[in-house]
């Protein structure tokens, strides 16, 4: 499998409501940092997560986190 496209070197900051979610894993969405299905035949997959109430999250953006979806603070640490 390839390395994801880094859509973005910052985390996506958002207020989610309590629900089901679909993070984007290739970078290719162009609905970031949710999944439209970009990914097929890449080998990536979109990464489902759950919240059970209305939540300040930060999903990763870079797609180098090792907390995904959410940030790690992985993007300080890429080359440019």
């Amino acid at each position: 499998m390839s390395k994801p496209v880094c859509a973005q070197r910052a985390p996506y900051a958002m207020e989610l409501e309590a629900g089901d979610y679909w993070w984007c894993s290739c970078g290719k969405s162009t609905t970031q940092p949710f999944c439209d299905g970009a990914h097929k035949g890449s080998g990536f997959a979109p990464q489902k997560f759950t919240l059970g109430e209305k939540t300040k999250v930060w999903l990763c953006g870079c797609k180098a986190s090792a907390k995904t979806p959410f940030c790690d603070g992985a993007h300080k640490k890429m080359e440019e």
